[in-house]
């Protein structure tokens, strides 16, 4: 879907991004990720161009983006940031609008789509003719994503978006877009500082450094195959085994044709997750059940032990 090659750019003389290649392939959950000041969010504007590379070439579906008409390509890409953008004097339906109107769509298939993303993002319909000024902080976010994806594009880029919600808010945004981009198979790439919001969201990590990548893959490679001490150390030595929970889920590993009478876990919960109720609840077991509540099975304490794979 999009290829770096050997791309660079200057900033008042100093080098913000050098010599970068980088390929991330289409349908991915790709999460930039590194310290700041290491080039995550030039490297994702330059993407759309609204940050444009001095040398070297990006390509996104096969075409060098300098090639393309800058405002077709945008419209093929969806962009959601922290601050979110609303147009504050537009309601949600005219904001979550704003890109298919401008491609003409006609006023039917715009209230249907609509009406789609509302019920995607798990948003009340009714939202549709408040004011930004009238929803809270996660519903606004919400509404950022719906517009960003309003016109289908092929490409979504996420930078910080989820970096002004509280925990709660944050947590269940990124399990919005987990399963949207799932059930859509949709390329996203995603720019974040937070460690376990990329392990929680990427099936691909790229790990930035001073505008070059210094690792790339699935997260459990970096966490468990590490090329260098920077490495190691971004992803904490002494946290290694929490963020490998943190890859799996309960449903994965939970034993089939076991059961017992307690309060069960969601499959969906991280093995992190579930370290966390043994603990609390002070058991060595417990019951595990899927999205329509039917029985799995009961994931053991011991059962965090052995190798698994990560989902």
């Amino acid at each position: 879907m999009i290829t770096f090659n050997r791309v660079s750019k200057i900033f008042n003389g100093k080098a913000a991004i050098s010599n970068l290649s980088l390929h991330i392939e289409k349908g991915s959950f790709t999460v930039l990720i590194g310290t700041s000041g290491s080039g995550k969010s030039t490297t994702l504007k330059m993407i759309n161009r609204l940050t444009e590379h001095d040398s070297g070439e990006i390509s996104f579906a096969g075409e060098p983006i300098e090639q393309m008409d800058v405002r077709a390509l945008r419209r093929r890409i969806g962009y959601a940031i922290q601050s979110i953008g609303l147009f504050p004097h537009w309601n949600v339906a005219r904001n979550i609008a704003t890109v298919p109107a401008l491609l003409g769509w006609p006023a039917q298939k715009i209230n249907t789509r609509i009406a789609e993303l509302l019920t995607l993002l798990n948003l009340d319909p009714q939202l549709a003719t408040r004011y930004p000024h009238q929803l809270s902080g996660g519903q606004q976010q919400r509404v950022g994503v719906a517009r960003a994806l309003a016109a289908d594009p092929e490409l979504l880029l996420m930078d910080e978006p989820f970096g002004a919600l509280d925990p709660v808010n944050r947590q269940a945004l990124q399990q919005e877009m987990l399963r949207i981009q799932r059930l859509s198979g949709r390329t996203v790439v995603l720019v974040t500082h937070d460690i376990d919001e990329a392990l929680a969201l990427a099936d691909q990590l790229i790990l930035m450094d001073n505008g070059e990548v210094v690792q790339q893959g699935a997260p459990v490679t970096l966490l468990t195959q590490p090329v260098n001490d920077f490495v190691r150390n971004f992803f904490g030595r002494s946290e290694l085994g929490i963020r490998l929970l943190a890859l799996g889920q309960a449903g994965s590993a939970a034993r089939r044709g076991e059961w017992i009478d307690a309060e069960p876990i969601a499959a969906a919960l991280s093995l992190r997750e579930a370290l966390s109720q043994f603990i609390a609840r002070g058991t060595d077991k417990l019951p595990v059940i899927d999205q329509q509540q039917q029985r799995i099975g009961v994931l053991h304490f011991s059962d965090l032990l052995r190798p698994w794979s990560a989902n």
